[in-house]
């Protein structure tokens, strides 16, 4: 009896004490200054001149209460806290239970936040599991029930939490999903969104429908349960498929997406800023897109490409600092959300040449170097043939030069160049120059059989286009709290990696991909947009059965395209002319308003007259500017460079 007398007071006074506690908590927490709801949650992304070009919630987005569908209270309620409207902040009940349910399962299996604690986790807190995290939280509950009805906080928490795809409030995700006011949709549609903040990425209905619509099944599920909806309405769910509208209202472009997603890809690796904010915004993001462009690259591939089955990537950058000033993933990011220019891992053909011949020139080659260019089978030790040929079976059957081999795309020189120099030389040179890809050291690296990802291939290229400095290509300039409190800043760095010497070289060589005087046995690669174009560039085109590339650049800019099938199908000739048709349009447009940058030729550096094929001096016919490091040049006429038009 002693024994059950002790226990009785002692659950008096541990219940006593708790409401002392719970009425001095609830009191401290009535006299605290009221908390803000309209303006947190917001996710604001900026353009380089600091334009908004997306706002992920707040005010002007704000929808209340009385018009959001009765349907999607009712699911939301349903699935994240059935007794909202019942509790002061906390579900007891719910939490023992789920305390319970845990300790038995040695693991967190299901957790106790009610839709008051998940809003305030979303607007001031990160998702740290701290106990700290958790007692703030705590407190912050506490002020928001004092503050505010049921209704306004509902109202709040619909407002600001993460739909997936970059929507956050509801308003937001009901007409980029199902291009409806909030009012308006429909419970299949309620349903689906209602599902979406449990995981945003993985419900997406755009990026994952399936998984959307099971998960909608499982909060239709919830709602039977709770008597808000009938076992005849829950079996006619999701019979047919439901509508998918994916754009929206301004800046509508339908690639703009992949840019974003290449901007929260980048803002999750940066120190200092948690990974978690992103479910809950309230962040300012500046980033180094040129919205003109991007807009000019997207009408480009729409106005060029007529297979709706093919798929382009592409990417424009300032290779002086790396900002990335374009992006394209994909044809439509609402079809597919793969971004082709940061994930797919393709061939890149002959773009690979310039990294080889760069090689050739640091080894003690010139630009006049030549090898025979004919129908060459290369045999190796463990008696392996490899017999690569040319595009077209053209041969010059005769000794060409390095700067030709360039201009034609010539494979057999290409191969013979690499076995010359070692197999190894082209992949070390490539990982010099930034890219991260494991390249494969054999024969056919030299014409780009090896596969990787556009935005690793891009870094090479950059280093190329700056005159030899490994920089990085990013996305973000700087990001700040809805203070103005910046929380990064983009820092540039750069270091010299390559011979500026020879990258003149090279860069120089490059251009002959578009000069007529090469016109000889054959034509160079990229003759057949020169003249749409008002400026100097390096441009090298690449070919496989399966992709089309055109990568270019100057001083001002670069530039990739490229065209393929995602299930590697081979692709017909004529995705060649769109690549380079995109590539040439854009890049235009962009330098419009610029003068002709071409590099600066170092002092150490000479021009000679020679016939483009053979290097020899010239004679008759037409001639071509090869150059050379002072020393290296032999016999030849000597041009002022500087002085060429």
């Amino acid at each position: 009896m002693k024994k059950l007398r002790f226990l009785t007071k002692s659950c008096i006074f541990l219940f006593f004490s708790f409401l002392i506690i719970m009425i001095g908590l609830y009191t401290y927490a009535y006299f605290s200054p009221k908390l803000e709801l309209t303006n947190i949650g917001q996710m604001y992304i900026y353009d380089k001149d600091e334009n908004l070009i997306y706002q992920g919630s707040g005010t002007s987005e704000w929808v209340n209460l009385e018009n959001i569908s009765s349907y999607l209270k009712d699911a939301v309620i349903s699935v994240e806290d059935k007794n909202f409207y019942k509790h002061q902040g906390f579900d007891y009940l719910r939490i023992a239970k789920a305390m319970l349910l845990n300790i038995k399962n040695q693991t967190i299996v299901q957790g106790a936040s009610t839709i008051s604690q998940q809003y305030i986790k979303n607007m001031y807190l990160d998702f740290d599991q701290k106990w700290s995290r958790k007692i703030e939280e705590a407190f912050l509950t506490l002020e928001l029930e004092v503050h505010y009805s049921k209704d306004e906080i509902f109202e709040g928490y619909l407002n600001t939490i993460n739909f997936g795809a970059g929507n956050y409030g509801v308003l937001n995700a009901s007409k980029y999903y199902f291009n409806k006011n909030a009012s308006d949709l429909t419970l299949e549609e309620a349903l689906m969104l209602a599902g979406i903040p449990k995981n945003p990425s993985n419900y997406n209905p755009i990026k994952n429908y399936d998984k959307c619509i099971e998960r909608a099944k499982v909060v239709a599920l919830t709602m039977l349960n709770n008597n808000l909806i009938t076992q005849e309405v829950y079996d006619n769910l999701f019979i047919n498929p439901v509508p998918i509208y994916g754009k929206r209202e301004t800046n509508n472009l339908q690639m703009l997406m992949y840019y974003q997603d290449a901007v929260l890809k980048e803002l999750e690796t940066i120190n200092g800023i948690p990974t978690s904010l992103l479910d809950s915004g309230s962040l300012k993001i500046y980033t180094t897109l040129d919205i003109n462009a991007q807009t000019k690259l997207e009408h480009e591939i729409l106005e060029n490409v007529t297979n709706e089955d093919l798929q382009v990537a592409s990417i424009l950058i300032d290779p002086d600092t790396g900002a990335v000033r374009a992006l394209t993933g994909g044809m439509d990011y609402t079809s597919s959300q793969f971004n082709r220019a940061l994930s797919a891992k393709r061939q890149v053909g002959s773009t690979m040449k310039p990294f080889l011949y760069y090689a050739a020139l640091e080894s003690g080659m010139t630009s006049s170097s030549t090898f025979v260019s004919e129908p060459t089978s290369f045999v190796f030790s463990n008696n392996k043939v490899y017999k690569p040929s040319n595009y077209n079976d053209i041969y010059a059957n005769k000794n060409i030069t390095m700067a030709a081999a360039l201009a034609y795309s010539d494979n057999i020189y290409a191969v013979k160049t690499h076995l010359f120099l070692g197999e190894d030389t082209l992949v070390k040179t490539a990982e010099k120059m930034g890219i991260k890809a494991d390249l494969v050291a054999n024969p056919s690296l030299a014409l780009g059989t090896s596969e990787m990802s556009m935005i690793d291939f891009a870094n090479g290229y950059t280093t190329m286009a700056n005159g030899g400095y490994l920089t990085d290509n990013y996305f973000i300039e700087k990001v700040e709290d809805l203070k103005g409190n910046v929380l990064y800043e983009h820092n540039n760095k750069k270091k010299m990696v390559l011979n500026s010497n020879y990258v003149y070289i090279l860069n120089e060589m490059l251009t002959n991909t578009s000069n007529a005087n090469f016109q000889n046995y054959t034509t160079p690669t990229a003759l057949s947009i020169a003249s749409k174009m008002s400026k100097k560039y390096a441009l090298k085109t690449g070919t496989t059965k399966t992709d089309y590339w055109t990568v270019g650049y100057n001083n001002d800019a670069l530039l990739m395209v490229w065209l393929g099938y995602d299930d590697a199908s081979e692709i017909s000739n004529e995705a060649s002319r769109w690549a380079k048709n995109i590539w040439v349009n854009t890049i235009e447009d962009y330098l419009k308003d610029k003068e002709d940058n071409w590099y600066e030729t170092p002092s150490n550096i000479l021009g000679i007259l020679q016939d483009p094929v053979t290097g020899n001096p010239v004679t008759n016919g037409s001639a071509s500017v090869f150059y050379y490091v002072k020393g290296s040049e032999g016999k030849a006429i000597n041009v002022d460079v500087n002085n060429m038009e």
